[in-house]
């Protein structure tokens, strides 16, 4: 079997048998013999940033000659991606082989596409020792494929609206989703929360006896700047439960974003306690020396000059206000040209609206999800907000559209969804 006709084997036969409990991954891992029980790392969920920040773990526990497994999703361009191994993403043979070994097991259970690549990270992660496994939540967290994990220190970026079909469509509903993946006695991060939402985590932590870590209290960053060649900040940890204070200044990151900055601070924040707990030797200068190396694509990504293309994956209305508060800070002189492209699950009025407002021409497409929005309606949203706008088919199309009208100071920006810059990641014709 190919590397192609595995993945469309996986694809085709797995991607439709979706449910929303973990009898089935129990079942799979307790097959498994358990190795998610078997091994440390960090677990982190979160509406946006978790993905960041777990690359950000990631390249901090290298720095502390860790080796480590990282399991995220969705991919950009390969399904490889999903599993890396100290930095580096699993090779189609261990991963065909893996799949081999357990695809009866798999079929038994009618186990979903994220259950199977979630039980591979599982097991591969323990079957090769690794020192630290990181995982980053798929949706939610209470029925999460990631959640047996029987992690060391767990996390919750940022709290917002997003997926309300299966997470609600309150704050404190997602709140408690998020929170599903807290254990006994396992410390805690928290990033900057809604007052709402954190009332809930708190109330949880309570009742699990968790220590518990809150952004703006136990640790903190000040004096963040943004350019285009990254974000730098001063991060602080009070001293606190056995582990002392700790200032660092003009620490620098290679993402780009003031929200970069929040997630490295939660990234810093868990590796910190996760090397209390296991009696390891932080070192600050390891800290210092992994940022500038993140291994993280999609997220206000530089990928063009003259003119400037930037990629950004901002997929719900946090995560475009974000952007835009970003762009406009990046670049507040020059004309933005918008290349859109939203899932029909999205509150894609409030998103085209906020993009339009900084926007000097919108390109609506459609990307290639089954979830992608019509472009009808996307098109109805700028319609109204009287920006001028054109129509392309497919996401390709629309920015070649904008690259031809453009002038070499102008910027293009793409964004909508992970799906919208993975199929412009995807194209061989971008120098990236």
């Amino acid at each position: 079997m190919t590397y192609k006709e595995f993945l469309n084997l996986i694809t085709q036969r797995h991607s439709g048998n979706v449910k929303y409990n973990l009898d089935r991954m129990h079942a799979i891992l307790k097959a498994m013999d358990s190795p998610e029980t078997q091994m440390q790392g960090i677990h982190i969920a979160g509406t946006n940033g978790k993905g960041s920040t777990a690359a950000m773990c990631e390249v901090i526990a290298i720095a502390h000659r860790q080796s480590t497994g990282l399991n995220t999703s969705p991919h950009l361009v390969d399904y490889r991606e999903r599993i890396r191994f100290s930095g580096n993403n699993i090779t189609a043979t261990v991963l065909m082989d893996t799949y081999a070994q357990w695809k009866q097991l798999f079929e038994e259970q009618e186990a979903s596409f994220f259950e199977i690549t979630t039980a591979m990270a599982f097991y591969l992660f323990h079957r090769k020792k690794v020192d630290t496994a990181i995982f980053e939540v798929g949706l939610g967290g209470r029925l999460d494929g990631t959640n047996p994990f029987q992690s060391t220190v767990s996390v919750i970026t940022s709290i917002a609206l997003d997926h309300p079909k299966s997470l609600g469509d309150t704050l404190e509903q997602i709140a408690a989703e998020k929170a599903g993946i807290f254990k006994p006695g396992v410390s805690v991060v928290l990033g900057k929360l809604p007052d709402v939402a954190l009332a809930v985590i708190l109330k949880k932590a309570g009742t699990l006896d968790i220590p518990v870590y809150k952004y703006g209290e136990q640790f903190a960053v000040e004096n963040v700047t943004i350019s285009t060649s990254g974000t730098s900040f001063d991060y602080s940890f009070a001293g606190t439960n056995g582990i002392p204070s700790i200032s660092m200044k003009q620490l620098k990151i290679n993402l780009l974003g003031k929200y970069q900055a929040y997630n490295a601070a939660c990234a810093i924040t868990s590796f910190l306690i996760y090397c209390h707990k296991l009696n390891l030797n932080f070192n600050v200068g390891a800290v210092r020396s992994a940022l500038p190396r993140i291994n993280w694509k999609g997220r206000l990504q530089l990928i063009h000059s003259e003119p400037t293309v930037v990629l950004d994956g901002a997929h719900n209305e946090e995560g475009v206000t974000h952007l835009v508060e970003n762009m406009r800070y990046l670049f507040p002189t020059q004309r933005i040209r918008v290349v859109v492209a939203i899932l029909r699950d999205k509150k894609l009025d409030k998103m085209i609206a906020d993009l339009c407002a900084i926007a000097f021409k919108v390109y609506i497409s459609k990307n290639k999800s089954n979830r992608a929005a019509e472009i009808e309606e996307q098109e109805a949203v700028a319609r109204q907000s009287g920006v001028p706008y054109s129509i392309a088919f497919d996401v390709l199309e629309a920015t070649t559209e904008a690259m031809k009208e453009s002038a070499p100071d102008d910027v293009i920006l793409i964004t909508g969804s992970l799906y919208t810059i993975s199929e412009i990641l995807a194209n061989n014709s971008w120098k990236l």
